[in-house]
């Protein structure tokens, strides 16, 4: 029997993927509750938190509601739980969480926030002097764009955007007209900010104080419904199904296709209710059948249902005592001493660690290609790029100076549809080439490459990366940057340009990895190579660094290595379906989760190699849609001083953690991985001081 048929009959022993990516959100939320954390760094945490959660219901659990809903389809086609099982799972614990965020909030957070000067004011926080400012505001910016609706035969239950600031009014009492309607919903437009300074004067000196527009609607509803009684007035917004539903096969014109599926998305269907937490039973009850929801979908918000929004006080408070202490990334000494990037890559290639180091020597090949007299066409991926950044713009100069620009930009990046496709209206207008990569497959992949005449031969100067070409989460994710002149890599990213643009049978490439062709036979080969030494009797050794891991086929040729002896050490930040430590089938497998101030986000695959160990970066986390549904590359360190640097930052470091690290258990439990006094190693502070001190200056 094939392993295919067996795995069929004896299904994998893996975590269901939805609920350890649920568990990743426990591990932000203790980020927010640690006290030695600066206390707006810890709002911040929770603020993702809440976030993350919101995105879950989105596209998660949306998607297994429409799949519990299949008749055909009765178990999760990846490791065989029932989807209503899982669900009955995911709201338990989900429930359990928002509970967590806003007791945190509640009883830590907002009290030492306040202690600081930094207070949100609550309606009976409000003095004379306020109230009469707040009448003013409320008539003078609220009034005139706010649109209650009473409900009745004329006016039914109006159709409500996804995650909208809401409420829902009882009135008792006739209008003019003699209706009684006794409900009625307001809608507050999301062009009103959600939280107001308060003015200077009406301000104790050196405090960072706001108004709260839920507040301020809940003091003047009375405006809205004039010589009616209001009997109460209650927040609530909907969650809906936000995941977009496009086939490219049935479409002419992608841009255009998708804009009207952003419209679509704001409407999609209900998954969740959010209500205050004192909001009558009959109410909800009212809103649940409006929306197909039941008890299970309701969830009762102590705090402000629109909680994601208050986080513009993170930028409104000047308190740079309350944030992390800032650093400033590194540039390598060679690229300091020397102007032109071209020269360097000719002699050695380059390797940066974001954001311990500079995103600007990536923006900088875009610029010196853009001005340089020599270089002839510059080829490169978008999948999330601000429409503003320099990369963008020294890409619009170039298209504009005659350069060959072509951008293959994925539009479908889930949440930044919107800004990708006026990014790719901006380099058209520019005279740029774009095009949005393969029909059926996000293209995924981060590729800069840039051709250059010198003499009688066209050279290539190449960008691979594990992160996004955007300067901002640069300085907040951790990635990997190889630049390179090798000629077996430039031969292989014009090709995978080539794939990508144009049409043709599979490129055979010389170095570089790509999905959905030649990744996992790839990835399959090491690990088999690792297997294969074990058994006789060699060292064997595997580290991974990745975001995610779900693919049940890798999973189970990572149980066959652990039980021929080959060593395993995961880094796995957020959802794992893999199983470590179970007795006869996954002995050798450790699993941990780095967390801390910023996102591990690269993706690391070491090999040990009998002694001759390689390492390779890629911009694939392995998980099927990576794996076999995506366009991804997976590229080698052929610098072997490089790689062991990644070796060394990457791995080696990230295991010693023992401060902002989490061990995934056999039962799917993370524990938090507990310091020794005087050996207290944080993976993420040690490189920052490191790099700030200089001492990484010397390498390339």
């Amino acid at each position: 029997m094939d392993k295919a048929k067996k795995r069929k009959n004896n299904k994998v022993p893996v975590f269901e993927r939805e609920l350890s990516q649920l568990e990743f959100n426990y591990r932000v939320l203790e980020l927010a509750q640690e006290s030695t954390t600066p206390l707006l760094e810890r709002l911040r945490y929770l603020f993702i938190t809440n976030n993350n959660l919101d995105e879950f219901f989105e596209i998660r659990v949306a998607n297994l509601k429409q799949i519990a809903l299949l008749e055909a389809l009765k178990e999760n086609q990846v490791n065989g739980y029932q989807p209503k099982d899982i669900l009955a799972q995911i709201n338990e614990r989900s429930h359990q969480l928002v509970k967590e965020i806003f007791q945190t909030y509640n009883t830590v957070i907002y009290p030492e926030l306040a202690a600081q000067g930094i207070c949100f004011l609550k309606q009976h926080d409000w003095n004379d002097a306020q109230r009469r400012w707040i009448a003013e505001y409320f008539e003078r910016e609220i009034l005139p764009v706010i649109s209650p609706i009473a409900l009745d035969v004329a006016h039914p239950f109006p159709r409500l955007v996804n995650k909208n600031l809401n409420f829902i009014v009882s009135l008792s009492g006739k209008d003019a007209f003699g209706r009684d309607s006794r409900l009625a919903i307001v809608h507050a437009p999301r062009i009103i900010p959600r939280i107001i300074p308060v003015p200077a004067e009406l301000k104790k000196a050196n405090e960072h104080a706001f108004f709260l527009l839920t507040s301020m609607i809940k003091a003047h509803v009375t405006d809205l419904f004039l010589g009616m009684k209001v009997d109460g007035c209650y927040q609530f917004r909907i969650i809906r199904n936000s995941d977009l539903l496009l086939d490219q096969r049935e479409v002419n014109d992608l841009p255009l296709a998708l804009k009207a599926s952003l419209i679509e998305r704001r409407f999609g269907l209900a998954i969740r209710l959010d209500v205050e937490h004192d909001c009558p039973d009959e109410l909800a009850d009212y809103l649940l059948r409006q929306h197909d929801l039941t008890q299970k979908d309701l969830f009762r918000i102590d705090g402000q249902v629109n909680f994601g929004r208050l986080s513009a006080v993170l930028a409104d408070v000047k308190r740079p005592d309350l944030l992390f202490k800032p650093f400033s990334p590194q540039i390598p000494a060679k690229l300091k001493r020397r102007e032109d990037i071209f020269n360097t890559l000719k002699d050695h290639d380059l390797l940066l660690h974001h954001p311990y180091q500079s995103f600007e020597p990536v923006i900088d090949l875009v610029r010196q290609s853009t001005y340089d007299p020599y270089v002839v066409a510059i080829k490169q991926t978008l999948y999330r790029t601000n429409v503003d950044s320099a990369i963008v713009g020294a890409l619009v100069e170039a298209a504009r100076a005659g350069i060959e620009v072509t951008t293959v930009i994925e539009l479908r990046a889930r949440f930044d549809e919107e800004q990708n496709i006026e990014l790719a209206t901006r380099l058209q207008e520019a005279g740029a080439i774009v095009v949005y990569g393969i029909v059926g497959y996000k293209t995924h992949a981060k590729m800069l490459l840039v051709v250059r005449r010198e003499g009688a031969e066209l050279c290539r100067y190449v960008h691979l990366g594990t992160g996004n070409y955007h300067a901002r989460t640069a300085k907040e994710y951790t990635d990997i940057s190889l630049f390179t002149a090798n000629a077996d890599i430039g031969h292989d990213v014009q090709l995978l340009f080539q794939e990508m643009t144009g049409m043709g049978k599979v490129m055979e490439t010389r170095r570089i990895w790509h999905a959905p062709f030649t990744l996992v036979n790839n990835f399959k080969k090491m690990i088999n190579r690792e297997i294969h030494h074990a058994k006789k009797g060699k060292k064997a050794h595997i580290m991974f660094k990745i975001n995610a891991f779900t693919d049940a086929t890798l999973v189970e040729l990572l149980y066959e290595a652990s039980q021929a002896g080959v060593k395993i050490d995961l880094l796995v930040r957020g959802m794992c379906a893999l199983k470590p430590g179970v007795p006869g089938l996954s002995d050798n497998i450790k699993v941990r989760s780095i967390m801390g101030r910023f996102l591990e986000h690269s993706r690391v695959y070491y090999f040990y190699n009998d002694g001759d160990e390689e390492v390779f970066c890629s911009s694939a986390d392995l998980m099927e849609r990576n794996l076999y549904h995506r366009f991804e590359i997976c590229f080698p360190i052929l610098d072997k001083t490089l790689a062991k640097r990644i070796k060394l930052e990457c791995l080696t470091y990230s295991f010693k953690d023992n401060c902002q690290s989490w061990a995934l258990e056999s039962n799917g439990s993370y524990k938090r991985v507990k310091a020794l006094k005087k050996r207290r190693f944080s993976v993420q502070e040690f490189l920052l001081e490191e790099y700030t001190q200089s001492i990484y200056t010397q390498h390339t």
